[in-house]
């Protein structure tokens, strides 16, 4: 099966929601004094960006131009103003849980593209790890 436009666009949507997440930790990576708290957002920022790089070499490969940016708008924008807030506020449980929040939203929207459309498999495989 050959990558549509339409899985491209599923894609270039997680790069985005990626760019957005790896953002987010970034500035609580700033906000947060405890180490521990630290190296875990520092972790999440990490494994954020692999995954931007392993989805755009995906769009990549299949001929399409991936998402650049993390430009914000509707759902997204919401749901990363909601964390950047907590944030900005150096409560380190609020900026917790607020982040399990988040890493759940993630999961959903991870398998609502799984439950859609019908994926190569390199991309479904790409998508569940």
């Amino acid at each position: 099966m050959e990558c549509s436009e339409e899985i491209s666009n599923k894609l270039n949507d997680l790069i985005e929601k990626n760019i957005n997440a790896k953002d987010a930790y970034a500035k609580a990576i700033e906000k947060v004094e405890n180490p521990e708290i630290k190296n875990f957002f520092k972790e999440r920022a990490k494994n954020r960006a692999r995954f931007v790089k392993e989805l755009r070499t995906e769009v990549w490969g299949n001929g399409e131009i991936p998402e650049n940016s993390g430009n914000i708008s509707g759902e997204v924008h919401r749901n990363w103003m909601s964390l950047k807030a907590i944030f900005s506020s150096n409560d380190e449980e609020a900026m917790l849980n607020e982040t399990i929040r988040g890493e759940k939203t993630s999961l959903e929207e991870y398998n609502q593209i799984l439950s859609e459309i019908e994926l190569p498999k390199n991309i479904e495989n790409l998508i569940i790890k």
